[in-house]
């Protein structure tokens, strides 16, 4: 007795279902993967010791004093988690018009550097030289009659970016978005002997409405002038998104990062096939604290929708992740 079906004429008798039928087939056939590895924890530091002061618009983050921070890379290191990246809430008194404070070498980033290297000497420390943190403006540049000026920022977070090699940091990561950066950071770092100290590029950052939490947690949302649509690429362009990338390629950028993360997975994709370099997504604040609050709201699985998304950056070719959610995820992975 034939057993053929109607479907089975239509498929040509290929049947998709063959390998979803049972768990371990499935697992034998999954292209990818989300490690431990994977993961990069950013952290919010501030003056003080003893303080952990929670974010209120995201859920479960906190801002940490350098002890504390010395604690949370302890706690990653013992996780797993490969690096940290580093920003910090200054006291209000300390920013100005330029930016100035961020060339003290003795400043709270560069003191949780030093303190989290001494302590945990295994993990990566990464740190930003975009000046929105230090500046009474809140943008990621000098200000000067209402522009940002591109050249003496790049002058300014060059000295920057060599302060905090100089205080341990691994990997400079610059997010100001300025022309010519990477490549000015590059000559600077091994103009003073940091040769190897890597250049992790915001290659693709975009003016995006999913910065919002982050602004709170550095206390510069009430501060920004203006928005960031002149230095920032635009949403819509996918393009110049890519040649932005590859101006910093060619400047020396040892990483490639695309920011926000999500709504942007076809940039990922395209920077990798393009540059073969490693690319990262950053699960940005907006990101994070949707998923937080649509789960607190029973509206979806946290834990379900934490997991698919770091998945679905892997499926579009990054090789790792900035998100909020790492310690949770590290915890879940080793279970």
């Amino acid at each position: 007795m034939n057993k053929t079906h109607l479907v089975d004429d239509i498929t040509g008798h290929r049947r998709m279902r063959r390998n979803r039928k049972a768990d371990w087939v499935r697992r034998l056939t999954q292209e990818n993967r989300l490690t431990v590895d994977d993961l990069i924890w950013p952290i919010f530091v501030v003056p003080g010791s003893n303080i952990v002061d929670p974010i209120p618009a995201m859920p479960g983050v906190n801002r940490l004093s350098l002890d504390k921070a010395v604690e949370a890379a302890k706690e990653a290191a013992d996780l797993g988690i490969p690096a940290l990246a580093t920003f910090p809430n200054i006291e209000m008194e300390l920013r100005d018009e330029t930016g100035s404070h961020i060339l003290e070498a003795n400043n709270l980033i560069n003191q949780v550097t030093a303190a989290i290297k001494k302590a945990v000497p295994n993990i990566g420390i990464i740190t930003d030289v975009a000046l929105d943190p230090f500046t009474s403006h809140g943008h990621d540049g000098i200000l000067r009659d209402s522009e940002i000026v591109n050249d003496e920022t790049v002058d300014q977070i060059v000295r920057a970016a060599v302060t905090q090699a100089d205080a341990g940091a691994d990997i400079i990561a610059p997010s100001d978005m300025m022309d010519g950066r990477v490549g000015a950071i590059r000559r600077g770092l091994d103009a003073a002997g940091h040769q190897s100290v890597g250049i992790m590029s915001y290659a693709t950052k975009f003016a995006s409405g999913f910065y919002g939490p982050y602004r709170e947690a550095i206390s510069t949302g009430g501060l920004l002038k203006g928005d960031k649509k002149s230095y920032y690429i635009d949403p819509a362009n996918g393009t110049e998104a890519v040649r932005d990338a590859a101006l910093d390629v060619e400047e020396g950028a040892d990483m490639l990062m695309v920011k926000p993360g999500l709504p942007y997975l076809d940039i990922c994709w395209r920077l990798k096939e393009e540059f073969g370099l490693p690319v990262y997504a950053y699960q940005v604040s907006g990101e994070y604290s949707q998923i937080k609050a649509a789960a607190a709201n029973g509206w979806l699985d946290e834990e379900r929708a934490m997991m698919e998304t770091l998945l679905c950056f892997k499926r579009a070719g990054c090789d790792g992740i900035l998100t909020y959610f790492a310690p949770a995820v590290a915890r879940l992975l080793a279970k």
